[in-house]
């Protein structure tokens, strides 16, 4: 039986595109199980990494390594994660994307039990790595799976909930990883996220997804370009996941890897615009649409970078994350109201809506932070951060949604646009990070500056103090002055992201406005030009 030959189906059951399943119909009690078996396959893509994110602190102390070493964990899940969709979308045409998961599904839980014995850095790398690879193809068959949970007329619906579960993945992770570690350390994670491997495997082994289409599609100047994107991605990856840290200009190998990653990654493009048959889609990519798609991503993905902020603001304060898990409640409870919201109202009309919308809630959630001081606490940050969540929770289905329909007209970019999309998402994720780190990092030697200034012992106050405490009461005043200098720069990050929120959506609105007027302007012309030929006809016949 040729596996590759063009297969019968009925009009409603034909795959969206080849390597995508079948959509024949279902009974209610499996389009639910699809729909549990979606998300759970969805959350694990994401939650692993998550639990490792949040609790870096924790586990640099488990491990026993630097704060630049333990930076090398969401590094190296970001490193395999971009990198292999350049080759997930072709497998998943060629060989279906049931074998691809489940390989790295075994692959993931089989580096995750030998991490559990070897207590080691290196070790937690590779299981990050790992993550990242079976992490590129959950997040898709969760989306699939989902789909298979809706009817023809509800499938939008489908898609913003399957691609918007792994939005969920963060305040989850900040939840119950705190039960985790106590369970048993860094091994409590482990276990979990070995646990929900195990429970993703056997659910895609149960209930498996309907048959499509295959195609062969691979070419061997495909991993001539996968071997120099994908080291490419890995230096820069490293760039953004430990500049802050190491600090940008201290540290000569940053320059040295973002100069590689720039001369292998132009090298990659380079030979893909050239190609016939390309992998990535260069003249696709540049498409002006498409470029104002990723760059919106990019800077939404700097603007949820918020949420980072708002841990380490509490932090300041000395708070950990027990005295923070009601506000979590919250965001979590915005992230899934944002998910409702957006797959209730979801359409190719409304979308534009949706977009400028959410934008205009992350915009009034971070301003509502930016006027912190030492005295606020989690319950001051209820409604900012339901806000922030709502807001990215809303903004990410409609975005992909937006995008995708681009690559139903033209499915031979489906490779390009998956990367674009992995790329503005899990790499902006980093981004967004470095940027907002070390912006705060930034002001709070400004601040603290001109704080400094002010700390003179001519000031009777400042001179009192430190002479009824001592040495410890000129420590306690140094101490007040970082926190107090801490604080002011994160209410500037998080005005700055208020800022960077507003343009996002200026420029939108813009778009939106002039692509109107524009389409307007074309039909008046047409209706006239419409109204000029039925003249002359009229003129002609009364002759």
């Amino acid at each position: 039986m040729d596996v590759y030959a063009p297969q019968v189906w009925q009009p409603h059951e034909r795959p969206t595109l080849p390597g995508s399943p079948s959509n024949p119909d279902h009974s209610m009690p499996k389009r639910v199980a699809f729909l549990l078996v979606g998300f759970i396959v969805a959350i694990t893509g994401g939650l692993g990494n998550a639990l490792v994110s949040v609790n870096l602190p924790y586990l640099q102390g488990s491990l026993g390594v630097f704060t630049t070493e333990i930076q090398w964990l969401p590094a190296a899940y970001v490193m395999t994660n971009v990198s292999m969709n350049l080759l997930l979308v072709k497998f998943r045409q060629q060989y279906g994307l049931r074998l691809f998961t489940e390989l790295f599904l075994v692959l993931y839980a089989l580096v995750t039990v030998a991490h559990l014995f070897v207590h080691g850095l290196g070790s937690a790398i590779a299981v990050r790595a790992a993550h990242g690879m079976s992490g590129a193809a959950l997040t898709t068959l969760g989306l699939y799976y989902t789909l298979q949970a809706f009817p023809a007329k509800h499938r939008l619906k489908g898609a913003v909930l399957g691609i918007g579960f792994s939005q969920l993945a963060i305040p989850m992770a900040r939840l119950f990883s705190s039960n985790l570690l106590d369970f048993g350390e860094w091994r409590g994670l482990y276990f979990f996220e070995l646990g929900m491997a195990l429970v993703s495997l056997a659910c895609v082994l149960a209930l498996k997804l309907p048959p499509g289409d295959r195609i062969k599609v691979f070419e061997k100047m495909d991993f001539l370009t996968f071997g120099l994107f994908a080291p490419g991605v890995a230096l820069l990856s490293a760039v953004l996941a430990l500049g802050r840290t190491v600090w940008w200009l201290d540290t000569p190998w940053v320059g040295y890897a973002l100069a590689g990653s720039i001369v292998l990654i132009c090298a990659a493009l380079a030979i893909e615009h050239n190609r016939a048959r390309p992998l990535l889609n260069t003249r696709w990519l540049i498409n002006p649409n498409i470029a104002r798609l990723a760059t919106s991503v990019l800077l939404i993905r700097v603007v949820q970078s918020e949420a980072s902020g708002t841990v380490g603001f509490l932090q300041v304060l000395g708070l950990n994350n027990d005295q923070m898990l009601t506000l979590w409640w919250v965001v979590m409870a915005g992230a899934v109201a944002g998910l409702v919201v957006s797959a209730l109202y979801i359409s190719p009309t409304r979308i534009p809506g949706q977009l400028l919308f959410s934008l205009a809630v992350m915009a009034l959630g971070a301003y509502m932070d930016s006027d912190a001081t030492n005295l606020t606490g989690p319950q001051d940050l209820y409604l900012s951060q339901f806000l922030l969540g709502f807001g990215g929770a809303l903004f990410v289905g409609p975005t992909f949604i937006s995008g995708f329909g681009a690559v139903i007209a033209a499915p031979n970019n489906l490779v390009s646009f998956s990367v674009m999309f992995s790329i503005t998402q899990t790499l902006g994720s980093l981004l967004g990070t470095a940027v907002t780190g070390t912006f705060q990092v930034w002001r709070e030697k400004y601040h603290s500056s001109i704080l400094v200034e002010h700390l003179t012992l001519l000031d009777p106050q400042v001179a009192a103090r430190i002479q009824a405490g001592g040495a410890r009461g000129l420590a306690s005043l140094s101490a007040a002055a970082t926190r107090e200098a801490n604080i002011l720069a994160y209410n500037d990050v998080f005005l700055g992201i208020t800022v960077l929120a507003l343009l996002t959506m200026a420029g939108m609105l813009t778009h939106y406005l002039w692509t109107a007027s524009v389409s307007q302007q074309s039909k008046s012309v047409q209706n006239a030009q419409t109204g000029m030929a039925t003249a002359s006809l009229n003129n002609s016949g009364s002759r």
